[in-house]
């Protein structure tokens, strides 16, 4: 069967498609659609045309702003009727089966009679030329058309040639000189473009537009007059109004003109022979709604060429307008210093914003990461974060949401390796009251409190395979059920995993599903340890330290160069979230103005991954002596306290262990403090 969809383009329908059966065709912003439907309330995959049984079907892609059918919402899968009009966002597509009897006599389709002029589309397949059709259906007869008027063409012969009407010379050249006016990026442009039009209208050979001083306001109010720009088409050079015209001018605001000037100081200035050139002058304000912002002086220096009363009309007429195209452009830099000064509080805005989230950090590693996270929020795939602990996933996490089309919905975070797996399960699904001990009433589990939004699951990998197995369901899009119950549950949410295991290897020792690591392996974002971008450590130390001296009050100006020494030089194996700690704790026992090397707590444990020794010096293979991890955590327990002077509570600290749990240890290994570290 033949089908087709018509396509509005501006104020009639320009376009064709023919629909082919077997072939979708899709609508929407990506320039991968079969029709490329330019509108911002257009979403990327907007809509499709399919056939099937015989009949053609519409159907809506999940889209943002929806689809409408002849003005009713595109709810469900739509039969296609002859007239049917299609509206996505501001565009409109007719489907029609008969292209001779798509257009009536009225000129509107059966469907259309109300519908909008929509955006153009640009095609993607072959389409028909419908010149013809629509020409002979319009229901007016277009008598000319004309792409661009003659009087903003280069001059033409009605400019020049005598035989027409002065006047008609003049507006021509008016409407051409004001469409270049309002294009001048500058004061100086718009002067010299003036005077072009100023001396192809008129019969002088100089002049000069002066515009006065701008005042401490930065309007143009100063008694002095400021030459933008002159022109001579003389042997002489142009010659500066003199102050009497010129303060006449300004006074009255009114245009003036004047003959056989020779000789008369008040309306000629002398050059270097005192002789005054001009043989008339004219002069005009430029203004604006009553103020004066300055004038335009011409004037002629051969006594055959004399003004007339039509080039003083032209004159004030070019004026007037000088003084509109000078506001315009007046206002259009500001528009432009206040669009500058927008963007830069947008700046400080997200830098601020970026500080609340605790995201700080401009290494190239980092820019990187920021990268990898403007290219995910968009999208609605799964993000499998991964990173040491203490790197900051649940902030980059964060970032993606808030930077995605679901900021406006819930963000919603789950520690997975915190809970059991009975607990995990309840977490995540929910359960109905009743369902197993202590239920006392329905709860709504994670899913559904992020619904529209995105769940970020923390610690993915110490999900038991039991949970993986219904998380890896809902993640296909399949519907859930409570603990305990037995209606079918469907959302929308999407997914951020993070952990700091290793899948892979996971994978191979079946710890973990090898279907739900390709699941959760879509859009994978690394966060680096905080070692390996040290030229951030400053950056954060200094945020840390302002952060905290506000919160107790503190007056810490800042690091000693030993103690930022000692913070570059250290491995940081807790990542941000250790020197968040190590600064707070730095701030509160700080003695001085600026924190000291003394007052870096700094423990000596291994970064993860690292195959460095914390106090322990590297030995080579024959120096290597075989011992228990008994002895080995015994010495070093012992090392930390005489380091610490047997503080036991700063070397639980160092330790990252309990002061109960240190004490417990002092006794198994029998340690005892000597005389010296007394």
């Amino acid at each position: 069967m033949h089908a087709y969809l018509i396509i509005r383009d501006g104020n009639q329908w320009a376009d064709v498609v023919r629909l082919v059966p077997g072939e979708s065709v899709t609508m929407g912003r990506a320039p991968t659609n079969t029709v490329v439907v330019k509108d911002e309330r257009c979403s990327r995959n907007h809509a499709e045309v399919f056939y099937t049984q015989g009949q053609w079907i519409i159907r809506d892609l999940q889209s943002r702003n929806g689809t409408l059918v002849s003005g009713e919402q595109l709810r469900h899968d739509h039969t296609l009727e002859p007239g049917d009009i299609l509206q996505i966002g501001n565009s409109h597509l007719a489907y029609v089966e008969d292209l001779s009897q798509a257009f009536p006599e009225t000129g509107s389709l059966l469907k259309a009679s109300k519908a909008v002029a929509g955006q153009p589309s640009e095609l993607g397949t072959e389409t028909a030329d419908v010149d013809s059709i629509f020409e002979s259906f319009e229901p007016t007869t277009i008598t000319h058309r004309k792409k661009q008027s003659r009087f903003l063409d280069e001059p033409s012969l009605a400019d020049t040639d005598e035989s027409f009407p002065k006047v008609g010379r003049a507006a021509a050249q008016l409407c051409r000189l004001a469409f270049e006016l309002a294009q001048a990026t500058d004061v100086v442009s718009l002067a010299k473009e003036a005077l072009g039009g100023l001396f192809a209208g008129t019969r002088v050979d100089a002049g000069a537009i002066l515009l006065r001083q701008r005042d401490d306001a930065g309007n143009r109010r100063g008694e002095d007059l400021e030459m933008i720009a002159s022109r001579s088409d003389s042997a002489h050079a142009y010659h500066r109004v003199s102050p009497f015209l010129a303060s006449t001018v300004l006074r009255d605001g009114q245009a003036v003109m004047a003959r056989n000037v020779m000789d008369d100081s008040n309306l000629g200035n002398r050059d270097s022979q005192g002789e005054i050139l001009a043989t008339s002058v004219i002069c005009a304000p430029v203004r604006l709604g009553g103020a004066i912002y300055g004038l335009v002086h011409l004037y002629t220096t051969s006594a055959e060429v004399t003004t007339d009363p039509d080039d003083l009309e032209f004159t004030l007429a070019v004026a007037d307008t000088v003084g509109v195209a000078l506001e315009n452009l007046n206002r259009r830099q500001e528009l432009a210093e206040n669009l500058n000064q927008v963007r830069t509080e947008n700046v400080h805005l997200r830098e601020q914003l970026g500080v609340q989230s605790e995201i700080v950090g401009s290494s190239e590693v980092m820019l990187q990461v920021a990268r990898q996270i403007a290219r995910a929020a968009p999208s609605r795939a799964t993000v499998l974060i991964r990173g040491e602990s203490g790197v900051g996933k649940e902030l980059v996490a964060r970032a993606v949401h808030f930077s995605s089309p679901r900021v406006k919905a819930p963000f919603v975070c789950l520690n997975c390796a915190a809970l059991s797996e009975t607990l995990l399960e309840s977490e995540l699904f929910g359960h109905e009251k009743g369902s197993f001990t202590g239920a006392t009433e329905r709860k709504i589990g994670k899913f559904e409190q992020a619904d529209q939004g995105t769940l970020m699951l923390d610690e993915i990998g110490e999900m038991s395979p039991n949970i993986q197995a219904k998380f890896l369901r809902v993640l296909e899009g399949h519907p859930f059920e409570r603990v305990g119950g037995s209606a079918q549950i469907q959302v929308d949410v999407r997914v951020i995993a993070a952990t700091n295991r290793d899948l892979e290897r996971d994978v191979a020792e079946g710890k973990f599903r090898r279907d739900l690591y390709f699941r959760l392996h879509v859009l994978e974002i690394f966060v680096p340890g905080l070692r390996k971008r040290s030229e951030d450590i400053p950056e954060l130390a200094e945020f840390f330290l302002r952060k905290f001296s506000d919160e107790t009050g503190r007056k810490i100006k800042g690091f000693t160069p030993r103690a930022m020494e000692e913070l570059l030089r250290y491995r940081w194996p807790g990542n941000v979230r250790e020197m968040k700690n190590v600064i707070e704790r730095a701030v509160v026992l700080a003695l001085g103005e600026y924190v000291d090397h003394e007052d870096l707590v700094l423990s000596t444990l291994n970064t993860a991954g690292d195959t460095e020794s914390g106090i322990f010096a590297p030995v080579g293979p024959q120096e290597f002596q075989p011992t228990s991890l008994a002895e080995m955590e015994s010495e070093h327990i012992r090392r930390t306290l005489a380091s610490t002077g047997w503080n036991k509570s700063r070397a639980a600290g160092i330790l990252g262990i309990e002061r109960s749990t240190l004490d417990r240890k002092i006794r198994r290994y029998e340690l005892k403090q000597n005389a010296a570290s007394k």
